[in-house]
């Protein structure tokens, strides 16, 4: 697909963008090369009329889940307009507290309105992860977003998806290029649903961009944090414990993956999302254990030493080594926690810097 030359990056500071009223894609044909839409505000509503929020950025997050909310948080740091769904009254009134504007939202059944208020912002990041025997919900209703969102404000729009969609690869290093060959249904699903989010990006003229996740964790989600509460191992983890090679990313490495993205979008790219060392569970968990152990001696009960001791039994498999050249080549990320190591130690000064000590421990 041919790409048209535009000045994607705008003038302004950074990760700021202003609308630019120059056209400067003709009429779309088959003859035609994309062109991505520059948006233009609507002037059919007066200031104090239009739902539209008085920041310049303005990005609306479908799925204020544990990436949503710490992208988000982010960005209103950096001046940023946020908002966002969720599906539960709770969750709403927490994250209103936090000053963000957020809708109960069901995705399998969207309220018009809702898609309205996305079309006055600028950036769309989609976190809606798929379901089984559905696909992704959202694109059920891809006409009336589609509709909707066509003469909106949207420049760009990311997808999060994931790297199970490379599927096992015996432990073979993998880029974007690598052939996907995905292993389980909600895998494939997570596939068609990248394909469908560009496709929609296409439509609508503006910049879509897919990012491939690893194994993400953080503060609140890590190997320290599943240690610290002392429960047995979920079944998800069950299932990865075999496999020789994982990818990971820290939440923050994500959220400054996406706001380079944004400040140099590249329709139709997609871009792994991985830390530089792909190690196996085994060894990230015993690398969390003695953390915990040097930081608060003596506390690890028992029931978790036999569970970490089901990590060490699995017959390893090879799975996959995931590049991440290309987030580093053309986004210029430099990777806050490159490895499991950086990125659990900061999870350990966290809690002590916040004194977020479980009530098990002292």
């Amino acid at each position: 697909m041919d790409i048209c030359h535009i000045p994607y990056r705008f003038s302004v500071t950074p990760f700021e963008f202003s609308h630019v009223r120059r056209n400067f894609c003709l009429p779309r044909s088959q003859t035609t090369p994309f062109c991505p839409r520059i948006p233009v505000a609507s002037n059919s509503l007066s200031e104090t009329d239009s739902p539209e929020p008085k920041s310049r950025n303005r990005m609306f997050i479908l799925g204020m889940g544990f990436v949503g909310q710490f992208f988000s948080q982010a960005l209103k740091n950096q001046g940023w307009a946020v908002s966002g769904t969720c599906t539960s009254i709770m969750k709403k009134k927490q994250l209103e507290e936090k000053g963000f504007d957020i809708y109960l939202f069901d995705a399998n059944q969207p309220e018009q309105s809702t898609i309205d208020v996305m079309k006055y912002h600028t950036h769309l990041l989609v976190s809606i992860p798929p379901v089984l025997g559905i696909g992704d919900p959202m694109l059920q209703h891809e006409e009336l977003l589609r509709s909707t969102l066509m003469d909106g404000n949207l420049q760009w729009l990311g997808y999060l998806s994931s790297t199970s969609v490379y599927g096992d690869c015996g432990g073979a290093w993998v880029d974007e290029d690598y052939p996907t060959s995905p292993t389980s249904e909600l895998a494939n699903l997570r596939l068609v649903a990248e394909k469908r989010w560009l496709n929609l990006g296409d439509d609508l003229r503006l910049s879509a961009q897919v990012f491939r996740l690893g194994g993400i964790y953080g503060p609140g989600r890590s190997a320290i944090d599943t240690i610290i509460k002392q429960g047995a191992l979920s079944e998800s983890q069950k299932m990865r414990v075999s496999r020789q090679y994982t990818s990971r990313i820290h939440v923050e490495d994500i959220s400054q993956a996406l706001k380079a993205s944004i400040h140099a979008p590249s329709h139709g790219k997609v871009y792994n999302i991985v830390d530089d060392d792909p190690a196996p569970r085994e060894e990230v968990f015993a690398y969390a254990r003695d953390l915990v152990e040097k930081k608060w001696p003596g506390q690890i009960k028992q029931s978790t030493k036999e569970s970490e001791s089901f990590i060490k039994k699995g017959s390893p498999t090879g799975a996959k080594r995931v590049s991440n050249a290309r987030m580093k080549k053309e986004l210029g990320v430099r990777l806050l926690h490159p490895n499991y190591g950086s990125g659990l130690q900061s999870i350990i000064n966290h809690m002590e810097h916040h004194e977020t000590y479980p009530s098990s421990l002292p």
